[in-house]
């Protein structure tokens, strides 16, 4: 066991001797470190410079330092003491292979462990894993560690005993923030044990013992070798305890590394600095000739690598290996196998070159669904860069890009470009993006919340129910990305940020719907299922229960539209409306979410808003501030693809609420049953109405509560039928007030405040109410407020909605809100009948637009993102300046969200 070693940094390691008196020694750097074999506490009787090959099993004597090689060698000894020391480790043990390390960490566990890996592991960790998940009874949680928030959900303070990470993760070259991810362990489960497979980066490279890691181990056949000509693993730690018991293993088992493999290895390890500084300069210029070309590249070293700036705070170096994508696993095939200086093989590490297909290859004992689950693609090339002069490589690596067809000569340019395969979407999206002047647009959209004035509960059971839109709006930004990824940033539901791959959604399931087409009465659940299995599968369902079938939903519209053009942006929602309270929250999302696709699909087109009135014409043209713009096709349009997000969301909704979330105003709804026919009929001549919507802030099941009611039906059908017809004849009177254009306001009120009141208490009669609604309507209709409320939606909690008169006083009114705030309630002052769906207009020459945008800080609409993107965007926080639009969105208070956009420009309304 290697003995304690005073520990000074990470480049600049111990040096192996003693201080001179003379003055303090410098530490040696690493490529010192491994060139220098050399233990003061096992000094050689005759000072070989060369450990020499103890090649014996067992030793003479009793109480010696050694009696069997199984236990302890001298050769091994050395060995292991010089990997501790470059390691940043107090203990290193070596063993007969890297799977051989796994097995001796993984003995640890006992039935009952939980254990959180990466979803892109080598085939050999994999298969162990599900080894001792089927046999030992370890649970064992795969998740995306990229984004260390995806690791949170599953460490659990007593049952997580091990996390195994990777990075970068092999072979798609993801960055794992390792210290994040162990400060978390740490934090949550003390007792937890952090696993780095660091091979792909070696010592040289990365010391993840440096960045609290308790164990890390190596395949040693790779680059501490660096020749192929043994296999080995390495295991190193810093902690006694942990130490002890895997050396009680490796004793135990016998699995250690035997004397001329010891041998050899220390011999690869001196030479390891600089081996890995040729080969991973080599790699560098090989992924930037592959990324010129325009394939999908894999490697930290390029700018645009996700979480390169983890791997730089993490790394010394961008190591030697890199993967890259083709469009065709055929294509694929053809080019490993039109290789000749490039050797076909499973491993990496080795001074020659290698090429190969993960997914045929060393992933090849991953089911082909779970790698699909994983992200992991059929074409996938992974290159593993030698100590060849780097012009060779490039030169044989090209040809076989040529003869495979993957490249062609550009004779205008004189240089080879990527050949673009017969009928790729990627390539015809490429192209069309390239052509498009309007691929930097940002679409800012809002939609309507909704509350259902009268007739909840009974519309189910064919009453007539009216619902109106409420000037409390959700807002929708479709914003711009250059790094072939879709993204999501729904800030009132769950607060979820997510961002998948383009071409790593599942195309192979989608139906697209074509121009002019209506989206099929039936969903796509193979589309549905696959999204919630495939991108969305690692989202903890009782954190991101609703972000994940918010995001199924826009997922499934962005690809069933996209067809050939699948184009590269950020959706972030927010909303003014109060998230779950029965206000159509959902309803108003989906609006959003289907505007803004159909936008970017260019599925449907806003024209340009009438010019000014001109004298010269003799026209007086009367604004009507962008009301009814937006054209009755076009709300079809939109309508009937929120109606598909709604389907997606509540299984079998009315598609009352994404009508008035489109259209705005009233309408008046029925289900089609007791002889009345179903449809919904606006109301006409709506005029705007004010209310107080308060927020109970108390969860409601509806469906808990629908059935309920029906039950209650079915016991007291008398009861039950005499209410339901008096609320039916509340909706008939409600409706003939408020298309009577003649009725006076005085009277409208009047009358709808006792139609309030009475349809609440038919709710209460119904066992639908809840203490809390019932405190709200006492507080609005105690003196001096007078005012009437109930509840809307399906109440049990949920939200209440109060009628303000015209001549309610601002001052009441503030204090009638300040006593519901006092009672721990949120109320929102607002107005019901207003403007349906919205879209910010893109064109600039009516009210001196441009001046406005130039004192609105520069902020055009849809503004203009000056360029791509540079580094990588990641799906909780971005590194890079986001669009203008977007930022000022992100970043204004919800009390001012309104407010703010507004005053953007000039707004178009259904």
């Amino acid at each position: 066991m290697a003995p304690t070693i005073d520990l000074r940094g990470a480049r600049d390691l111990p040096t192996p001797e003693p201080e001179s008196p003379l003055g303090p020694r410098k530490p040696y750097k690493f490529s010192t470190m491994c060139a220098t074999v050399e233990n003061p506490e096992a000094k050689d009787q005759y000072g070989s410079s060369s450990v020499p090959i103890y090649q014996t099993a067992t030793f003479k004597g009793v109480g010696g330092q050694y009696d069997y090689t199984r236990s302890g060698n001298p050769t091994r000894s050395h060995l292991e003491h010089h990997l501790a020391k470059i390691s940043s480790a107090q203990h290193a043990f070596a063993v007969s292979s890297g799977m051989a390390a796994l097995d001796v960490i993984l003995r640890l566990l006992k039935p009952g462990d939980e254990v959180i890996a990466g979803d892109d592991l080598y085939g050999g960790t994999n298969r162990l894993l599900t080894f001792i998940k089927t046999h030992v009874g370890v649970t064992v949680h795969h998740v995306d560690t990229t984004n260390a928030e995806n690791v949170r959900p599953h460490i659990h303070p007593t049952k997580t005993a091990l996390v195994l990470l990777e990075s970068p993760t092999n072979p798609l070259i993801k960055i794992v923030d390792l210290a994040t991810i162990t400060r978390d362990v740490k934090e949550k489960a003390p007792g937890a044990i952090v696993v780095v497979d660091n091979t792909m980066m070696s010592p040289y490279l990365q010391r993840p013992l440096e960045h609290g890691a308790d164990i890390v181990y190596d395949s040693a056949t790779k680059y501490l070798s660096g020749h192929h000509d043994l296999m080995a693993g390495v295991i190193t730690c810093n902690r006694e305890d942990i130490a002890k018991k895997m050396a009680f293993t490796i004793n135990s088992v016998g699995n250690a590394l035997s004397p001329i493999d010891s041998f050899l290895l220390l011999r690869g390890v001196k030479t390891l600095a600089i081996r890995m500084d040729r080969m991973q300069a080599t790699a560098g210029v090989v992924a930037n000739y592959l990324h010129g070309l325009g394939f999908k590249v894999n490697y930290p070293g390029l700018p645009n690598h996700p979480n390169r700036e983890v791997h730089e705070r993490l790394s010394d170096g961008n190591g030697a290996v890199l993967s890259f994508e083709t469009g065709s696993k055929e294509l694929s095939e053809r080019i490993v196998g039109g290789t000749r200086l490039w050797g076909i093989s499973v491993s990496f590490g080795c001074v020659n070159s290698l090429i190969s297909m993960p997914c045929v290859m060393s992933h090849a004992s991953i089911d082909a669904k779970t790698r699909k689950e994983r992200g992991l693609p059929e074409d996938l090339i992974r290159l593993c860069v030698g100590i060849e002069d780097a012009s060779d490589l490039l030169d044989d690596l090209e040809h076989a890009l040529y003869d495979a067809g993957a490249i062609s000569l550009n004779a205008a340019q004189n240089k080879f470009v990527r050949t673009p395969l017969p009928d790729s979407p990627e390539a015809e999206a490429e192209a069309e993006k390239l052509a498009d002047e309007d691929e930097e647009t940002e679409w800012f959209v809002s939609s309507p919340g909704k509350v259902i004035l009268f007739g909840e509960h009974a519309v189910v059971h064919g009453v007539t129910a009216i619902a109106a839109s409420v000037d409390l709006r959700c807002y929708g930004l479709c914003s711009p990305r250059h790094d072939g990824k879709v993204s999501v940033h729904l800030h009132d539901i769950d607060n979820f940020a997510g961002a998948w791959d383009i071409k790593s959604l599942p195309w192979d399931v989608v139906t697209p719907v074509g121009l002019g087409e209506q989206p099929p009465e039936t969903l796509n659940f193979k589309l549905i299922e696959a999204l919630y299995n495939g991108p969305l599968k690692s989202l903890a369902a009782d954190r991101y229960r609703h972000a994940k079938a918010a995001s199924v939903a826009f997922l499934y519209i962005y690809m069933t539209l996209a067809g050939r053009r699948r184009p590269s942006f950020n959706f972030s929602a927010r909303a003014t409306l109060p998230v779950g309270a029965g206000l159509g929250s959902s309803a108003s999302f989906s609006a959003c979410a289907a505007t803004a696709l159909l936008l970017l699909h260019r599925r449907i087109s806003i024209p340009p808003p009438p010019a000014p009135s001109s004298a010269k014409t003799g026209h007086v043209h009367i604004s009507h501030e962008g009301r009814r713009a937006i054209t009755p096709d076009v709300a079809s349009e939109v309508n009937r693809w929120a109606f598909v997000a709604e389907k997606i969301l509540h299984g079998n909704p009315s598609g009352v609420d994404n009508s008035v979330a489109v259209f705005g105003g009233a309408l008046a709804y029925t289900r089609g049953l007791n002889g009345r026919p179903a449809g919904m009929v606006p109301i006409q001549g709506f005029r705007r109405l004010k209310f107080l919507l308060t927020n109970s802030r108390v969860p409601r099941d509806t469906k808990k509560l629908v059935a309920g009611v029906g039950e209650l039906k079915q016991r007291e059908p008398e009861m039950v039928g005499r209410v339901l017809k008096s609320i039916q004849h509340i909706v008939d009177e409600a409706q003939r007030a408020l298309t009577d254009a003649e009725l006076p306001r005085e009277a409208l009120l009047h009358a709808l405040a006792a139609w309030i009141n009475e349809n609440h208490s038919y709710l209460v009669s119904l066992g639908v109410s809840h203490p809390t609604l019932e405190n709200i309507r006492a507080k609005t209709a105690s003196a001096p407020y007078g005012l009437s409320t109930k509840l809307t939606g399906a109440g049990g909690g949920g939200c209440a909605v109060t009628l303000v008169p015209d001549d309610f006083s601002d001052e009441n009114l503030a204090a009638l809100c300040q006593d519901l705030v006092d009672a721990a309630f949120e109320p929102y002052s607002t107005s019901v009948g207003g403007s349906g769906l919205g879209i910010l207009s893109p064109y600039a020459h009516h009210r001196n637009f441009e001046a406005e945008a130039r004192q609105n800080s520069g902020v055009v609409t849809p503004p203009v993102t000056p360029g791509p993107e540079l580094g990588s965007p990641k799906a909780v926080e971005e590194t890079q300046p986001l669009p203008p639009l977007r930022q000022s969105f992100e970043r204004t208070s919800l009390a001012e969200l309104g407010e703010w956009a507004e005053g953007l420009g000039r707004w178009l309304y259904v």
